[in-house]
């Protein structure tokens, strides 16, 4: 393998932790990282958390966990290329859907929504919430006590009126700075992996056609590509064909145009990346245009899709009801969020209260969601 980059995030000069703690033995510090990640609570339940399609849909579309997973796979590639640090992009991708709500982005909408008097809502800083205070698994600190780069990572964007509460990781937002390579490959990774296989999704769940997709020039490139290739090819592997050579394409343009920037600008030190005036990860500009036909498509025929919004209404209707059923009486709650919000309420007020309550569903996983409002509102479930 080799060896990292000057501009990469090296174990020994990460900015540490917010807890201080001996270094670990025969592992890195991203290493570390990763693997508390994996054996947290929050990282369990993203397979049971909707990526598009609600858990009970169907055992083969995606999960937040399978996405999880798939995005570090692609960062990983990415970052092997580029002499990145593999084990740090790994974390962002394993730590940055840890705060997704049940139901997707309809669940986060919901919310949000819910919560507009008392701070609003949002999955990404939900993620770094989780990973500094919400997991309860260490004797001498709250949460999973992660280095600075990963919590990074985490925080892809965030208002500067949130980055003032949110001291180190927060500070980029206000002084306009960039994160690492690493955070910024991550986001891409994360870009190409849910655009790539929600296309997948929908076409296997019959929402998408080859003949709509045949729109769009990043798939009919492929697309014609596979068929000139394999004309007879059944659907299903020429579909796989096809999302491999979208997946891939993208990647390749990734990396290529990113090391051009990367060279032209000639960071020293991670320092110096963080200090440049703008991302140095990214796609060239017809990929990028490409890349955002893709998106547009999606929104307009996948995520707004009637079936699709089927769903989102019904995730809105739970979530809201919950949230107001539990806000009103906090007895409600399981005896360990009863006490957090008796000692959150003291502290903070209304916003303490709400606060934990939301805590409280966006643990949550789909079917648990689901559970938890038969029990609250049907007069059947006694427990």
């Amino acid at each position: 393998m080799n060896p990292l980059a000057p501009y990469a995030a090296h174990d020994e000069q990460s900015r540490g932790r917010r807890h201080p703690e001996p270094p670990p033995t025969y592992r890195g510090h991203y290493q570390r990282d990763r693997d508390r990640i994996i054996h947290s609570a929050a990282f369990r339940r993203l397979e049971y958390k909707t990526q598009v399609f609600v858990n009970h849909e169907g055992d083969m579309f995606r999960t937040r966990l399978t996405h999880s997973i798939e995005v570090a796979q692609i960062g990983r590639s990415i970052a092997r290329i580029l002499r990145l640090n593999e084990d740090l992009i790994e974390t962002i991708a394993l730590a940055h859907d840890l705060g997704h709500t049940p139901f997707g982005h309809a669940g986060q909408d919901a919310l949000n929504a819910c919560m507009r008097d008392y701070g609003g809502f949002e999955h990404n800083l939900q993620s770094l919430r989780v990973v500094d205070q919400l997991e309860q698994r260490y004797a001498a600190f709250a949460g999973l006590n992660l280095t600075f780069e990963s919590r990074e990572g985490i925080l892809k964007h965030c208002s500067p009126k949130h980055a003032q509460q949110l001291g180190d990781v927060g500070e980029r937002f206000l002084n306009n700075t960039q994160p690492s390579l690493e955070a910024q490959a991550t986001n891409l990774a994360d870009e190409i992996a849910y655009n790539s296989h929600d296309v997948d999704d929908g076409l296997r769940a019959g929402l998408l056609s080859i003949e709509q997709l045949a729109s769009v020039r990043l798939f009919k490139d492929a697309f014609d590509d596979v068929r000139t290739q394999y004309p007879d090819l059944p659907d299903r592997r020429m579909i796989h064909e096809i999302i491999r050579r979208i997946i891939n394409r993208q990647v390749v343009d990734l990396v290529e145009s990113s090391q051009q920037r990367i060279d032209s600008v000639a960071p020293d030190t991670i320092d110096a990346v963080r200090e440049h005036d703008g991302a140095l990860i990214g796609f060239g500009d017809e990929m990028r245009e490409m890349n955002l036909e893709l998106k547009r498509f999606l929104r307009t025929n996948l995520y707004r899709h009637y079936r699709v919004h089927r769903m989102s209404v019904k995730a809105a209707r739970i979530i809201g009801a919950l949230f107001g059923a539990l806000l009103d009486d906090h007895k409600l709650l399981p005896p360990e969020h009863q006490e957090r919000v008796t000692a959150t309420e003291r502290k903070y007020g209304p916003m303490g209260r709400a606060r934990v309550v939301a805590d409280y569903i966006a643990g949550m996983t789909d079917r648990y969601a689901i559970k938890e409002y038969e029990r609250v509102f049907n007069p059947a479930e006694l427990t």
